[in-house]
């Protein structure tokens, strides 16, 4: 049962590959504002890179919901992000989202404190709420955009305050109230791992509809699982992969189960790579 070498583990690409996110996000205003270095404008909701626009798909929702017309660049601009989780899942939330990056950053900083260090880092939920919050918020989040006529992810978006406040202040020197939405979601997860994006994220919501039937998957091979739960354990998502729920909706396809498994018995996969189930279809429990 030995573990993953430190450059075969794949959270450790995760963690770097987030790192560069976020410095894109952070970084590029004051590039922007300072030096006129103008390649790369605006943030995750609504990024260019040159003369190619990449646009939130519930951003992109909301907006011809409240103009009630399709405006042609930013369906095309959803392009990317809608196939991206098409064929990988939520990869956005676990590889990308700046609100992800300062969680993580959190969960190392909690796993630092000595004697309780780790016990922190995977510290156990306080609250659970049914799983299905997670589609009841952005139901709610599309009916209020509908009756007020505003696109309102766009205004108090987590990940997207991340890159408004870093503008703000590159380019004004202020801070908004707003702020104290990304700090709220943050200490949220002092009581639950990752609350706001179990249950309160739209936009994860839909990423996560879009990739229902994503192409890249964990599989659970059940035969070599020795039942040690610990890929439980390491899930900031709450889900069990011990019992396949690594398929489901629910996954964002992070790795952590993947190299927490002392055994192999969970690996990426592609469905038509000749993916098997290896354990029968999971109903999931809701908490």
């Amino acid at each position: 049962m030995a573990k993953r070498s430190f450059w075969k583990r794949i959270t450790i690409w995760r963690y770097a590959f987030l790192t560069a996110c976020f410095l894109t996000v952070v970084i590029n205003p004051f590039l922007n504002y300072h030096y006129d270095i103008n390649l790369v404008q605006g943030w995750f909701q609504s990024l260019g890179v040159g003369n190619l626009w990449v646009v939130s798909p519930l951003e992109g929702i909301e907006s011809i919901l409240t103009a009630k017309f399709f405006y042609m660049p930013s369906l095309v601009g959803m392009v990317i992000p809608v196939t991206l989780a098409f064929l990988m899942g939520r990869v956005f939330c676990s590889w990308m989202c700046p609100i992800e990056f300062l969680s993580l950053l959190t969960d190392k900083i909690l796993g630092l404190i000595p004697k309780w260090g780790s016990k922190l880092k995977y510290r156990k939920d306080l609250i659970r709420l049914s799983k299905r919050a997670l589609w009841f918020t952005l139901v709610a989040e599309l009916m209020v955009t509908m009756m007020v006529g505003y696109p309102m992810f766009v205004w108090w978006s987590p990940p997207g305050l991340v890159g408004r406040e870093t503008m703000f202040y590159a380019f004004y020197k202020v801070i908004t109230v707003e702020v104290w939405i990304v700090v709220i979601v943050l200490l949220l997860n002092l009581l639950t791992r990752r609350f706001f994006c179990r249950y309160l994220c739209p936009l994860g919501a839909v990423l996560a509809l879009i990739g229902k039937r994503r192409q890249l998957v964990i599989k659970y091979d059940a035969a070599k699982c020795v039942g040690c739960k610990v890929c439980d354990t390491r899930c900031p998502m709450g889900i069990k992969p011990s019992v396949g729920e690594s398929q489901t909706v629910y996954c964002w396809n992070c790795a952590e189960c993947v190299d927490a498994c002392p055994t192999d018995a969970l690996k990426f996969v592609w469905r038509d790579s000749g993916f098997i189930r290896l354990s029968p279809p999971v109903k999931l429990k809701e908490d």
